[in-house]
């Protein structure tokens, strides 16, 4: 019997995808569930499982757009599992060296080499051309800088036209000067849309401000080990706090957890907390749903979850999909200050970089502490100063004290230790 695959349905509003990579060659045997294809779709990377045994055949290219519903291979699933590739790759060997070697003699068909004979006549490696040595004598550079690509290395007029725009451009010549030219999937295609639209059609603004890490620091110092063996290996990182207090500041100023439909704001009385995370297709924002329930501990193991699903290509539309605000860090690879696009439709986003000591002023003394520059994007059209202003605040007066506004004045128990 055939099989006819198609292209499941990844989520509601996908209507196409594409093929990233084909996992299996034309031909293969494959078995039940084996996984056969990466897919692209503009939201997730999804892998595409065999629905029976049998042998494949291709019916879609890498690189292809394909509409939801349609075949992109066939299964034959009566074709019988083969005993093992050697012996099939022996049967060959028998034959082949016997009828080659005489090929290989007849290999005196070079008597076409007086066919090379010619070569006698030709050039010389790094004798320009008529047409190329007008040109490298009109631009007053010598054949001996350039790297000809004709026959015997010869320099062409191209060569000669090459040459004489790197030199303009005052660099040196006989480098390589390759390009690549690669299309982008479609998860990159969606983003570099809908960072373009968060730009053209939202009214962004960014205000800075900068926190002293130090209350947060000194509390991980402390308590850090007894956490990660109270846990089970989980570490206690700085996006529980932030996620924290970013819940804290949405609560204080909703307008900064809303966003716009047409004329209309949409508010939320719970807080989904987008994580930009970096994975092996690109950036991927999955959801931590109702983070304002959650405990250090169940924000840890939910950030650390969705992280792991991101970086083995697992993540699905559902991981991704909603989210009321972002949370970017910048500072794992080292921004010191930027300023986040929104991520659509939210209003707000939130930038955490690189902490670096710096000296400060603390009560009329000049004090050297971890400092970390933040920074909040976010649409104007709906967010006014007043509010992304103390939004950020109230973000900056959590991370400085911790104890007393984000764990009610015992870390211990807002640790579960």
């Amino acid at each position: 019997m055939i099989l006819e695959m198609k292209v499941p349905s990844p989520g509601e509003s996908i209507k196409e995808v594409e093929i990233a990579t084909w996992l299996v060659k034309d031909g293969d045997y494959v078995e039940k569930d084996q996984a056969i294809a990466e897919v692209d779709s503009d939201k997730a990377t999804l892998e595409l499982p065999a629905e029976m045994s049998g042998v494949i055949t291709l019916k879609a290219e890498e690189g292809d757009t394909v509409a939801v519903g349609a075949v992109v291979c066939l299964i034959d699933t009566d074709a019988a599992k083969p005993a093992g590739s050697a012996p099939a790759a022996e049967a060959p060997k028998t034959e082949a060296p016997k009828a080659e070697a005489p090929k290989a003699e007849v290999k005196e068909a070079p008597k076409a080499e007086p066919v090379q004979a010619p070569a006698a006549t030709s050039y010389a490696a790094g004798t320009p051309s008529p047409a190329a040595r007008k040109i490298l004598d009109e631009k007053n550079i010598a054949p001996a800088a350039v790297t000809g690509t004709g026959k015997g290395g010869r320099i062409t007029k191209d060569d000669a036209v090459n040459a004489t725009a790197v030199a303009s451009m005052g660099t040196p010549t006989g480098g390589n000067r390759g390009t690549e030219r690669t299309k982008l999937s479609m998860l990159r295609r969606k983003v570099a849309e809908r960072l373009v639209a968060a730009k053209n059609e939202t009214a962004m603004l960014t205000t800075f401000n900068e926190v002293n890490m130090t209350p947060i620091n000194n509390i991980r110092n402390e308590y850090k080990d007894a956490f990660k063996a109270k846990h089970g290996g989980l570490g206690l990182g700085f996006m529980s706090f932030f996620t924290k207090a970013v819940t804290r500041a949405l609560q204080l100023y909703p307008d900064v957890n809303s966003m716009i439909d047409g004329d209309y704001k949409v508010g939320y009385d719970f807080c989904d907390i987008s994580i930009a995370v970096s994975g092996p297709k690109g950036l991927m924002v999955p959801v931590v749903r109702n983070a304002e329930n959650l405990t250090f501990r169940g924000i840890e193991a939910e950030i650390k979850r969705l992280a792991l699903r991101a970086r083995d290509g697992q993540i699905t539309v559902d991981d991704m999909t909603g989210g009321t605000f972002t949370i970017t860090n910048g500072g794992v690879f080292g921004s010191m200050l930027s300023t986040p696009i929104i991520n659509p439709p939210q209003s707000g986003i939130l930038g955490m970089h690189n902490i670096i000591e710096r000296p400060i002023a603390v009560n009329g003394k000049v004090e050297i502490h971890p400092m970390m520059y933040v920074a909040l994007s976010y649409d104007h059209r709906i967010i006014d100063g007043r509010e992304s202003v103390g939004f950020l605040v109230a973000v900056k007066e959590a991370l400085e004290n911790p104890l007393e506004l984000l764990m009610n004045g015992d870390a211990k128990r807002a640790l579960e230790l």
